[in-house]
């Protein structure tokens, strides 16, 4: 396993900049595993795919505005600081910090004229940084919406005018760093839709952090270290699950994200029987998924289309194949999607 064995050539006009103009109309690729076929659709269509029985899992995390531009206490050098997830003590938060190197422990940047404060407390690896907030609780919050900007990656260049556009219309819990992007295609209309077939419809957390996003960066793929996430998932969901599949219908997951907290939350139900008295399985998942992974909890995936080289290319490819995955987006370069964060989506099923 080479981490070369998943690149692909995209041209550069084809990462989608914006997202579409209505959710639903984004275009779907289809890919039946059954018999190779390749259906080119619309999202609008996915009911059609879906039966009486079914079971439809979607990720809540609602992005927050992580990202925060301040001035270093001081000298006036600017600095940005990317939240990734609360650490321990009230107002502590681990986060990326650019330029690092400028920021000593002990030295702390101030954001909006003073309204918010940050002091450097530790580093951790790869460049992450643990800081302590001047303000916590809902005034760091109320600050944090004010201060903060969505954290949007970086091949995006265009200004985003509505920042619920980069939410799915279901976000609810608060914690991520970036969007659980398949999702972003639903509408209430059509889950309503969706329910309407008589397909359940479900839904878990993961705060999409680092461990989604950080690239691999070593030639064989089995070293990459996964950065840890946090996800919750009702216990009952896996009693459903194992309904839902017994009956001979299917687990739709939309996301990797919410594949990665299903299979996660699986494994540490299946090993701790205590986990069914609490009725929630929760915690931090590093699970990195690669072809050979073996799937307990997803039969079909909702997503966009990945990254060349990424982690998310590799957990897709752990579903359907790698070559049927490369095969795939050499149709979807051809075809002209439109890939990324707001582009178009894809259902393997």
């Amino acid at each position: 396993m080479h981490v070369l064995d998943y690149d692909y050539e995209l041209p550069e006009e084809l990462i989608a900049q914006t997202p579409a103009k209505k959710r639903s109309e984004s275009r779907l690729l289809v890919l039946d595993r059954t018999n190779e076929e390749l259906s080119h659709e619309h999202f609008y269509e996915l009911p059609r795919h879906m039966q009486e029985g079914d079971l439809l899992v979607a990720n809540n995390s609602r992005v927050i505005p992580a990202r925060l531009y301040g001035v270093k206490e001081g000298t006036g050098a600017v600095i940005e600081l990317l939240l990734l997830r609360p650490h321990g003590s009230p107002g502590v938060w681990q986060a990326l910090v650019r330029p690092g190197k400028r920021l000593k422990l002990g030295q702390t940047v101030v954001f909006g004229d003073g309204k918010l404060n940050a002091r450097v407390m530790d580093a951790l690896e790869d460049g992450v940084r643990l800081v302590e907030f001047s303000e916590v609780g809902e005034s760091f919050d109320q600050l944090l919406e004010v201060l903060g900007e969505m954290p949007l990656p970086p091949y995006i260049k265009e200004k985003l005018d509505d920042r619920e556009r980069y939410q799915t219309v279901y976000a609810r819990e608060k914690g991520s760093v970036a969007a659980p992007t398949a999702g972003l295609h639903f509408t209430p209309q059509l889950l309503d839709t969706i329910r309407g077939k008589g397909v359940d419809v479900e839904f878990i957390t993961l705060h999409v952090g680092l461990g989604t996003f950080r690239p691999v960066q070593v030639d064989n793929p089995q070293e990459h270290h996964m950065h840890e996430e946090w996800y919750s998932v009702s216990a009952d969901l896996f009693t459903k699950i194992q309904r839902v599949r017994e009956s001979g219908h299917r687990v739709f997951s939309v996301g990797t994200t919410t594949v990665r907290a299903l299979e996660s939350a699986y494994r540490k139900w299946q090993s701790d029987a205590a986990m069914h008295a609490e009725g929630v399985v929760s915690g931090f998942t590093d699970l990195f998924i690669y072809p050979g992974f073996e799937f307990h909890a997803t039969d079909a995936l909702i997503t966009n289309f990945h990254l060349p080289k990424s982690t998310l290319l590799m957990l897709i490819s752990a579903l359907a194949g790698r070559e049927r995955i490369l095969e795939a987006y050499r149709v979807a370069v051809n075809e002209r999607y439109r890939f990324f964060s707001f582009g178009d989506a894809m259902l393997i099923k």
